[in-house]
């Protein structure tokens, strides 16, 4: 493979036969090539692939304020993020008064006390953006999730909007974002999508949540089971992130569960 730099846009992958002695170790193991080039080799089905990522300015412009969303702690005092938490009861149960950012009323879109304020500990602010991305872009998918439309459901169903925490909270860790050098192949995929499109996190997180519920139905899992529903999802993310025609958050195969 060339050390060049990349064109920003485009993969590069490679494949090589397995070196002898070679192991999952080495081949997980970062490299780089030449300044301002990541190189993440990855092994599948017996042949190294890999992929390299020059990153240009924007692509630095992007990830940056991807790790700045993710900083950001929520703050029940800022007018803001009153205001975001408003804005996500106005998607959710449109036309419905509100009658406090304390009130019985969170609990109705499953948050687990009458503070919402208390559940963003795990993911901060970035998660309920996510929430307010999901009801605003993918509306139908957003009310059929939310009040658990289709399929047979359990009687402990999981909280919608706690779930939706968590979801931000495991896509934050698959990803990897705050590693100085990319130690996964998923992640180095991820930020050549972020250069493709600045909402790819919160694209990859609708995906997540229409994937989670599906394998809900399919496994016909109960409350204590989510764990386990979280966990297979994420494999799954994986390994549609690692689709040879996948380059987008739109190519992924369970996109086209999202209406």
């Amino acid at each position: 493979m060339s050390d060049e730099p990349l064109t920003p846009g485009k993969f590069s992958r490679c494949r090589m036969p397995l070196p002898n002695g070679a192991d999952n170790a080495a081949c997980m193991a970062p490299n780089w090539i030449g300044k301002g080039l990541t190189c993440v080799c990855f092994k599948r089905k017996g042949t190294y692939e890999r992929i390299c990522i020059s990153l240009t300015p924007l692509q630095e412009e992007r990830l940056g304020r991807l790790k700045h969303r993710m900083k950001v702690y929520f703050d029940s005092s800022r007018p803001d993020h009153q205001e975001a938490l408003r804005a996500l009861w106005s998607a959710a149960f449109p036309g419905q008064e509100l009658h406090g950012l304390v009130s019985d009323q969170w609990k109705d879109m499953g948050w687990q006390g009458r503070d919402p304020s208390t559940d963003f500990r795990g993911a901060g602010f970035i998660s309920l953006e996510n929430l307010l991305f999901f009801a605003k872009n993918f509306t139908r998918s957003f009310e059929r999730l939310l009040t658990k439309q289709g399929g047979k459901r359990a009687a402990w169903e999981y909280p919608f909007a706690v779930a939706g925490v968590n979801i931000t909270f495991m896509i934050m860790q698959m990803l990897d974002l705050e590693a100085t050098k990319p130690r996964t192949f998923v992640r180095a995929v991820f930020l050549q999508m972020l250069s493709e499109n600045e909402w790819a996190f919160d694209l990859l997180y609708c995906v997540a949540f229409v994937v989670i519920d599906k394998q809900w139905l399919e496994r016909n899992a109960t409350y204590m089971e989510f764990n386990d529903v979280l966990k297979s999802t994420r494999a799954q993310l994986e390994r549609e992130l690692l689709m040879d025609d996948v380059y987008r958050i739109e190519d992924m195969p369970s996109y086209s569960l999202l209406c």
